[in-house]
């Protein structure tokens, strides 16, 4: 099967799992998908994730972080897309909910969150917003 948008179709099978109540959501495994999932276990959206091997495809397991019973990630969405890609400068970096959230970045850097881009002095493309 051929996606499209790879990291929106990451972000769509966390969002589906976590209203599902599952613990643990399979995805097929990529070096930006992998790159991503960093910035979320660091800023601590999710508990972690392993690489699996299936049938000869690599895959990434991810654990998914809940609090009380409800999903961590309360909201996760794709900002720059395929058809419509959105680039900022650091100046022009908008805060997530007032800085309680992140955005994740694809930098010359790597991909890091919005604050460490601050720190960095880099801006980039905004892949997608966590809260």
């Amino acid at each position: 099967m051929n996606i499209s948008d790879p990291l929106g179709d990451l972000l769509t099978r966390i969002r589906n799992a976590q209203m599902r109540g599952m613990t643990k959501v399979v995805s097929p495994s990529s070096k930006l998908r992998i790159r991503v999932l960093d910035v979320l276990q660091s800023e601590g959206y999710i508990r972690g994730y392993t690489e699996v091997e299936k049938d000869g495809h690599n895959n990434v397991e991810i654990e998914l972080k809940y609090y009380d019973g409800a999903p961590v990630i309360s909201e996760i969405r794709r900002v720059s897309k395929p058809g419509r890609r959105v680039y900022s400068s650091v100046n022009d970096l908008p805060l997530v909910r007032n800085g309680l959230g992140i955005s994740i970045l694809s930098t010359s850097k790597g991909v890091i969150s919005d604050a460490v881009a601050r720190n960095e002095n880099v801006g980039g493309e905004i892949l997608c917003r966590v809260f």
